[in-house]
């Protein structure tokens, strides 16, 4: 009988999480910790349990109960304390010495080796900060820090596949920690947990404001508001300038009008918030960021006027709308899109989104943690 920490993905359905803990108690086991994750392909169920089963007869049981990519690594008796707990003292801890980022770094994730990286990262190595608007990085990096796994080894189609057990984290331009942990592979939710550490790391950041001009790359500019009631005569003008394919890419269907209770949850600042961009006294642009049951995600989705795509103005509103995902606290958001919507595929991919087909081989899914944005090229 020993500890182990066993962590397993499954598919998003009901049931599975209760499955997999009776699959556990069947073979013995004792649950004293559980956590559960969002990824890229599902949900990562990890527990820390008390077992007198092999690691290889879990492993079977756990795969027979639909668990995928099952790990299992010994653990120790100081493993079980409350996660919430030990996330605060490590950040009171960094606040009282805030030199021991990659220290703490390494203790938040239960890394193996955490050290600073200087100076620019090998391409496809490196997670950017989220960059302002004309595509610099903020100064100081403050605030803005993202995370993701590093791209390595290609796949049999030579595509490049991302290597789970390396996450960078970037604290400042041309400088970042990176982190390895050789049994577990980092998942999204992580990186995001250690954006969000290195956050406190940093100066305070200035209260930005979605209000204001946005210059794009062909020199237009569009003022960016937050989205009103005043505002539903021209999101209905707008909806009656997009050609048939724009609408059905955001709507799933070419109906020409916009339903006054999707308005209205649109400007329900209890149910999330949307951005309007506005030029020469129309419409052009709306952004939204949408809240789920699951507190720790949010949906996003766009439409943007036919003549006003292709010149990065979805780019410049997709970024505003994730800083406000990111500072309200949102781990990770998501979209649904068509699979025929290719420009906003390219989009959400240049952003670092990981999509994903579902059930619906039409449809696709994009999932996003927020700490984790690269710095995109204008649409």
């Amino acid at each position: 009988m020993g500890f182990f920490r066993i962590r397993t993905t499954v598919d998003e359905r009901p049931g599975r999480l209760a499955s997999l803990a009776t699959a556990l108690a069947d073979k013995g086991g004792n649950i004293l910790g559980l956590s559960v994750q969002p990824d890229t392909d599902g949900t990562v169920d990890e527990f820390v349990t008390d077992i007198p089963a092999s690691p290889a007869v879990v492993r079977e049981a756990l795969e027979a109960a639909g668990g995928r990519r099952v790990q299992i690594v010994p653990a120790t008796a100081h493993e079980l304390t409350d996660e919430p707990t030990r996330a605060l003292l490590l950040a009171a801890r960094l606040r009282s010495a805030p030199w021991r980022l990659p220290e703490i770094l390494a203790e938040l994730l239960r890394a193996d080796d955490a050290r600073w990286v200087y100076g620019a990262l090998p391409p496809r190595r490196q997670a950017a900060a989220v960059s302002s608007g004309d595509g610099s990085a903020p100064a100081g990096a403050a605030a803005s820090s993202g995370a993701s796994a590093a791209r390595d080894e290609p796949d049999d189609r030579g595509v490049e596949l991302p290597d789970p057990t390396l996450l960078v984290v970037p604290v400042a331009p041309r400088r970042a920690i990176r982190l390895r942990r050789a049994g577990l592979p980092f998942t999204l939710t992580e990186a995001a947990r250690a954006a969000a550490m290195v956050r406190l790391a940093q100066p305070p950041a200035e209260t930005t404001s979605p209000d204001g001009p946005v210059r794009l790359a062909d020199g237009a500019e569009v003022q960016v508001k937050p989205l009103t009631s005043l505002y539903r005569e021209a999101l209905r003008d707008l909806h009656e300038r997009c050609s048939p394919e724009s609408r059905r890419f955001r709507y799933f269907t070419a109906s020409p009008s916009l339903p006054p209770r999707v308005f209205d949850r649109m400007c329900d600042r209890a149910k999330g918030q949307s951005l309007v961009a506005g030029h020469d006294g129309q419409v052009v642009g709306v952004a939204s960021l949408m809240f789920t049951a699951d507190p720790g995600i949010a949906e996003i989705a766009f439409l943007i006027e036919d003549r006003w795509q292709g010149r990065g103005l979805g780019t410049a509103m997709a970024r505003m709308i994730l800083r406000q995902a990111r500072d309200l606290g949102f781990a990770e958001v998501r979209a649904t899109l068509l699979y025929d919507n290719t420009r906003m595929r390219r989009l959400l991919g240049s952003l670092g989104a990981t999509l994903t087909h579902t059930e619906d081989p039409g449809v696709m899914e994009a999932r996003l943690a927020v700490g984790v944005m690269a710095a995109a090229s204008p649409s």
